[in-house]
């Protein structure tokens, strides 16, 4: 079990955490920061969301940087993101901030994008993620961010920042969906 490993079992660790300081939501009260009423509760889930995120981003780096990449965390990565994202945008439709039309296409993209990657492992296919899909998921966590610190700074200025972000995240998982599927058109074909 290496430190990346290590970290990818972290975050999913983190996700009944996150999970459960926002569905048990204690009376912690609000702090009104920069224009917005901030929940405390909202305030904790955001932070230990965030340390989930950066957990994503390192455990990659530090695979690739000291090639210590497995079987494992092959498997459980990209796992554990799918597992943390569908978590938050889930309870972002819970706390009335997204349409659970928004989040049923961003989790379908992400169950047919998996069932796309299982057909091309048959094969002995690796299928990387691109740069549209690398793209999608920093603008998803940010979003996610942003909406459970309740757009703080941006509110001054009226500025619908985690609104934005989430339609900038909602095109950007078409988009690189699409481009999955175009780029292994014949992979599809030849499993038919």
């Amino acid at each position: 079990m290496n430190l990346p490993n290590q970290l990818t079992v972290l975050r999913v660790l983190l996700i009944p955490v996150f999970v459960a300081v926002l569905a048990i939501n204690p009376d912690w009260g609000q702090w009104d920061v920069l224009g917005a009423e901030l929940p405390v509760a909202h305030f904790v889930a955001a932070m230990i969301f965030s340390v989930a995120a950066i957990t994503d981003w390192l455990d990659g780096y530090l695979a690739r940087k000291n090639k210590l990449v497995t079987n494992f965390g092959k498997f459980m990565d990209p796992l554990a993101d799918k597992m943390l994202v569908a978590a938050a945008l889930v309870y972002l439709v819970e706390l009335d901030f997204v349409a659970a039309w928004v989040v049923v296409i961003i989790l379908c993209r992400e169950f047919a994008v998996t069932g796309l990657r299982l057909v091309a492992s048959d094969e002995g296919i690796v299928l990387a993620a691109g740069n549209s899909g690398k793209a999608k998921t920093w603008v998803q966590l940010t979003s996610i961010i942003a909406f459970l610190l309740h757009d703080i700074g941006f509110a001054l200025l009226n500025i619908p920042f985690a609104e934005i972000t989430m339609w900038l995240a909602l095109v950007l998982t078409i988009y690189s969906g699409l481009e999955y599927f175009s780029k292994n058109i014949k992979l599809i074909t030849k499993s038919m």
